[in-house]
């Protein structure tokens, strides 16, 4: 099968209807088997997994202080940059697990009601987030998040395909939108309302907070969700053909370490506010407000631009990502430079994830529900890459504010991957073109 071409004619395709309805039953069934009231309680409890789930991967950041103190007394007392890095190891841990289960999880339901599937990654959730904040020992607890991370892809895809068939023709795009709603509104809300609780309470009462949010989502959508059978005409061999093009691993390269860039960053920025800004740690939700509000305008933004130009909008976009990561690194010595500057640069990190999954979903053809799981991998290595290497900065002794110097080499080195790419792609959409020219001569 030919790879299709970035610069063929053909429109890009949106991201949130990229994904297709299930395939054991046509878009309307599900939705017309419901009450009204009963579609609402179905798309509300999806979104609120998505808020789940947000909230348990962006809240370790805000929270890492307090986990290094509370898991690695010792190594704080004697060196807390070192403790610090160790603690991010937490984050990282998460992130693998995301790039683990992303595609195992997705090719293990292949063949797995929607319905029983969802039910049991909102259960695994619940189980993974709660054991999260009773380990005893840091060790365990970095297994724990591994544990919380596996779901995390396999539930927005599962989610994505159920909220479209809920909605029926027509109003895919939005079931798709409203499941996956829930990821902004944590980091818009939900995130730094649970940093400031757990800087008041400590981070494992947070931990419980979200454990129990999966369970009311697992208790809501067995409520609301009729059963339904298990998929036909899919196999796992289908799914895997997506993996043998190279264009695929070259995008999952390019996000992965692009994407780092802002992570290192991210990953650290309870303790940049309180280290390079001189902010107190009640200063920390109000710089992860700003994220969540960038990220949730950028998201929206790079939507709409990505429908009208798909590559103008990743090129535009990676370029102004990167200079917002350079004004961060010459602001960030205040507490309102580092806030406007963060917010910024979540704008335009966020603005590129439409049209980085609207080209993988070009490149996976038949297979997006594994393309899409192969995005949420792809971001999670970045975030995985970004906490080890701005802890190993840090660790190493340049200070806190070496993450941010780091994250913009991550960055530019991104972008010039995406140059080169892009750049292969045209030259070889261009001899494709001479070829047939000259054949049609002949």
């Amino acid at each position: 099968m030919t790879e299709p071409s970035p610069f063929s004619s053909a429109p890009a395709r949106p991201a949130s209807t990229a994904i297709p309805a299930a395939a054991d039953e046509p878009p309307t069934t599900t939705g017309a088997l419901l009450t009204p009231g009963r579609r609402r309680l179905a798309l509300f409890a999806l979104a609120l997994g998505g808020f789940g789930i947000g909230a348990s991967e962006f809240v370790s950041m805000g929270l890492l202080p307090g986990i290094a103190h509370g898991l690695l007394p010792d190594l704080m007392a004697v060196d807390p940059e070192r403790g610090i890095a160790r603690a991010g190891q937490a984050i990282s841990a998460y992130a693998l697990g995301v790039v683990v289960g992303a595609p195992t999880l997705a090719l293990l339901g292949v063949k797995m009601s929607r319905t029983r599937l969802i039910v049991l990654l909102a259960l695994i959730l619940a189980v993974a987030t709660a054991v999260s904040a009773l380990m005893p020992t840091f060790g365990l607890t970095v297994l724990a998040r591994f544990l919380a991370g596996v779901p995390h892809g396999a539930y927005f895809g599962v989610a994505s395909l159920i909220a479209a068939s809920l909605m029926g023709p027509g109003s895919a795009g939005k079931g798709v939108a409203l499941a996956l709603s829930g990821l902004t509104i944590a980091n818009l809300l939900g995130v730094p309302l649970f940093t400031a609780l757990g800087q008041a309470q400590g981070w494992r009462v947070v931990y419980l907070c979200i454990a129990a949010i999966f369970a009311l989502t697992m208790a809501l959508l067995m409520l609301s969700l009729p059963k339904r059978p298990a998929p036909v005409g899919r196999s796992v061999a289908d799914e895997l053909r997506v993996l043998r093009r190279v264009q695929l691993w070259a995008l999952v390269s390019i996000v992965s370490v692009g994407f780092a860039g802002s992570f290192t960053i991210f990953s650290y920025i309870a303790d940049i506010t309180e280290g390079v800004a001189g902010a107190s740690a009640s200063f920390v939700p109000w710089v992860l407000a700003a994220a969540g509000l960038g990220m949730t305008i950028g998201n929206i933004v790079g939507g709409i631009s990505a429908d009208r130009s798909l590559f103008g909008t990743i090129v535009v976009g990676y370029a102004l990502y990167i200079v917002a990561i350079l004004v961060l690194n010459l602001t960030m010595a205040t507490p309102m430079g580092l806030l406007l500057a963060f917010g910024i640069m979540n704008f335009f990190h966020a603005s590129l994830n439409p049209p980085m999954q609207g080209w993988l979903m070009r490149i996976s053809g038949s297979s997006e529900v594994l393309g899409a799981s192969m995005h949420h991998a792809a971001f999670n290595i970045a975030n995985a890459i970004g906490a080890f290497a701005g802890g190993a900065v840090i660790a190493a002794g340049f200070g806190l504010r070496a993450p941010a110097a780091l994250g913009l080499i991550l960055a530019s080195t991104g972008f010039a991957m995406t140059i080169i790419v892009l750049l292969t792609l045209r030259a070889r959409a261009e001899a494709r073109a001479r070829r047939a020219g000259a054949g049609a001569a002949g």
